[in-house]
């Protein structure tokens, strides 16, 4: 046996001083059992091909070609009948007004249900970061993670629109949340922002004794 081993590991030895390990430039692809599809025979932005006349893969749109309803419309906008989306309806999909500007219009009613949903959700997807009352201080702090506080000027006077569009698109740091919530939850999150700013900002004189009483004033 040790005879065996020692002829095997010359060998070893032999082969690798023969051949040698060394690389070499090649525009060959490798041999791939299973290329899962990792290469394709497709178009791909910004190259070449021999199809198109000046070879380019990036086609412009064709002339006279007009844009037609938007993605939130894309399974209508074939259809003859199709016509564009309410107002109130590109409101409570993008929180934007036809005009593009961030809206303040709340596009649901408003309700003891909702606001739970709003503290539910919040508190599952942003309370991390933004901490529990919305202030930034949250449990990613200490890290070098700093989430904005919802009791700066600027967001408690910006547009519900525009704080609906960072929940769905997320900014900076932020990753967005259109995959994880639904439209009617996105806006509950709203809601109950509102809420907390509120919370930080009402005079005593607004809250009836019972509150008061419950909040020890």
């Amino acid at each position: 046996m040790r005879i065996f081993l020692t002829i095997y590991i010359l060998v070893i030895i032999a082969t690798v001083s023969i051949l040698g390990f060394r690389g070499s430039l090649t525009e060959k692809e490798p041999v791939e059992v299973f290329n899962d599809m990792d290469r394709q025979a497709k178009y791909k932005p910004q190259a070449e091909n021999s199809f198109f006349k000046n070879r380019q893969n990036d086609r412009l749109k064709p002339s006279l070609a007009v844009s037609r309803g938007s993605a939130l419309d894309m399974r209508a906008v074939f259809d003859p009948d199709f016509q564009g989306v309410s107002e109130a309806r590109l409101i409570e999909l993008s929180g934007k007004n036809e005009d593009g500007t961030f809206s303040n219009d709340f596009p649901f009613e408003v309700d003891y249900k909702l606001m739970q949903d709003g503290q539910k959700n919040y508190n599952i997807y942003c309370v991390s970061c933004h901490g529990v009352s919305g202030d930034g201080n949250g449990v990613t702090k200490p890290y070098g993670i700093l989430a904005a506080s919802y009791h700066d000027d600027r967001l408690r006077n910006v547009e519900d629109g525009y704080i609906y569009d960072v929940i769905a698109n997320g900014k900076g740091l932020m990753y967005g949340l259109k995959d994880r919530l639904d439209m009617r939850q996105r806006w509950s999150i709203v809601l109950y922002l509102r809420a907390l700013q509120r919370s930080q900002y009402t005079d005593q004189n607004d809250l009836s004794n019972k509150e008061k009483s419950e909040l020890g004033l």
